[in-house]
């Protein structure tokens, strides 16, 4: 039988890794971004930077306006999609012109719909986040959204803001299908997911750690469930909602290893 001395031992180690090692090396060649996607994290990271710098300016903050309104649908939403799932009657969605929403629903399981606001908004911000790194994804997303969109209505029917809103969003979704072959839905729907994300970190530290406003999800939630302050629920929240506009950028890298013949394509439009 042939020896086989320890430097042999560390070389054949070297030359067969381990199911450990192979995954850590497939993992960090996934989640390494191409060119493209390089350019897209740049686009998002623009967006994060630009949206929280006119969050706070005044007049310029109109602007973010309709979007921010976009991300209280998708609260309001998410509270109503829940409930239905939860066997709950959804009466009406409403949206008013200084930011809020309300959603009126009987039945249902309150410790699953009230959550539901903050952290359905934020997963269907990381998913739009996701899918703005492919343009085919995009649209997908952006026909989800109109079935949403259609549901939205029916239960806001009697609230001209929501009526409003979405068929204006509706508008820009389908101008921006035909632009540069659907190049720019792409960043449409990444500047929507981000502002989605965003607007649920800011509205979870807003609503429950600093406690601004007298009554919140979270507060209702803790006196129901009558174990943690609503401060703790809403920190878990947030913990959540980081987690989710993480793994939104995370899939994207992953998912979609898109060429550079998008990017061409919407520079030459």
């Amino acid at each position: 039988m042939p020896h086989v001395g320890l430097d042999g031992l560390n070389s054949a180690a070297a030359f067969h890794p381990g199911p450990v090692q192979l995954f850590v090396r497939d993992f960090q060649s996934r989640v390494t971004p191409n060119e493209t996607q390089r350019n897209t994290l740049i686009v998002a990271g623009v967006y994060f930077i630009v949206i929280a710098i006119l969050w706070h300016v005044p007049f310029l903050n109109r602007i973010l306006y309709p979007f921010k309104l976009l991300t209280v649908g998708f609260h309001e939403m998410s509270h109503a999609f829940v409930g239905v799932l939860t066997c709950a009657s959804i009466h009406s969605i409403e949206l008013d012109p200084d930011e809020g929403g309300a959603t009126s629903m009987s039945g249902g399981i309150a410790w699953l719909t009230l959550p539901a606001g903050y952290l359905g908004s934020s997963f269907i911000g990381a998913a739009l986040i996701a899918c703005g790194f492919d343009t085919n994804a995009s649209k997908v997303a952006s026909l989800v959204l109109a079935v949403f969109f259609l549901f939205t209505l029916w239960w806001a029917r009697k609230n001209l803001l929501s009526w409003v809103l979405i068929l204006g969003m509706s508008g820009l979704i389908v101008a921006f299908w035909f632009i540069a072959e659907g190049v720019a839905l792409r960043y449409l729907v990444l500047f929507i997911g981000v502002m989605s994300c965003m607007y649920v970190l800011w509205d979870v530290v807003d609503d429950t750690l600093a406690r601004k406003i007298n009554t919140s999800d979270a507060s209702e939630f803790a006196r129901i469930c009558g174990c943690c302050p609503s401060r703790v629920w809403g920190f878990i929240w947030l913990i959540i909602a980081f987690c989710f506009f993480a793994a939104g950028i995370l899939v994207g890298l992953v998912a979609f290893k898109v060429s550079r013949r998008e990017t061409d394509v919407f520079f030459r439009a």
